[in-house]
């Protein structure tokens, strides 16, 4: 444990607006969607673009295209978004899940 801090206080001294939802729309092969994620999202997702030299609506093409491209799918891309997030914040290392952590019980 970290000194001065109790156990969770890491994570609950974020602020709120972090995880306010925003709601944006961005145009895709010329039809318009709208993607709902938290502040701290959105804010990830600027410097990830800002950071490939894309405006963000630029940047959130280009990956659908070549998510689809790989996949043929994509199943949910906000999802896809936040896990694209976590992978810049893991150092573009992705996080890598057991397969036997399915079909253990995690105890909550």
């Amino acid at each position: 444990m970290l000194r001065g801090y109790g156990m969770c206080e890491i994570y609950t001294n974020s602020d709120s607006a972090l995880y306010d939802v925003k709601t944006r729309s961005i145009r895709i092969d010329g039809l318009v969607t709208s993607i709902r994620l938290e502040l701290v999202f959105w804010k990830l997702l600027e410097r990830i673009s800002y950071e490939e030299g894309l405006k963000l609506s630029d940047f959130l093409s280009k990956i659908y295209y070549e998510k689809l491209m790989k996949c043929g799918k994509i199943e949910n891309f906000t999802s896809f978004l936040r896990v694209a997030c976590t992978t810049y914040l893991n150092n573009k290392e992705h996080v890598k899940i057991d397969p036997e952590y399915y079909k253990t019980e995690v105890e909550i």
